[in-house]
């Protein structure tokens, strides 16, 4: 960096990049506890937040949590409404959370499979 102009620049992209991170009525959050992060959280949360950007959704909050207590079912990603209720997906990695965005921000429609309602608990 050499300049304030390219220091700008910087920020305005971070800033973008975070715009799927704010505040918004539908929002997912992808559990980054230390047992999440060892299953894979972090590329899930990543492609989640890119498939949003590609797709040029704007209104769904993307955030982190700690432990969400199902460690053996991790890494776990909930979806939240803004009515509250909530959907939970297990075992995710990121073709799943690619096809949870296409299948259920986008087109409302529940990948049952994915959830934690299909396992033996």
């Amino acid at each position: 960096m050499k300049s304030l102009a390219e220091l700008e620049a910087i920020k305005n992209k971070a800033k973008s990049d975070m715009s799927a991170r704010s505040e918004a009525g539908k929002r997912i959050v992808v559990g980054m506890a230390t047992c999440g992060i060892a299953a894979g959280a972090r590329p899930v949360m990543t492609a989640i937040v890119e498939e949003l950007k590609t797709r040029g959704i704007e209104d769904v909050a993307v955030t982190m949590t700690g432990c969400i207590g199902l460690c053996k079912y991790e890494p776990i990603v909930e979806v939240i409404d803004a009515d509250g209720s909530k959907v939970t997906y297990i075992k995710m990695d990121p073709n799943k959370a690619k096809r949870m965005v296409a299948e259920h921000i986008v087109n409302g429609q529940v990948c049952e499979d994915l959830t934690i309602a299909t396992a033996n608990l």
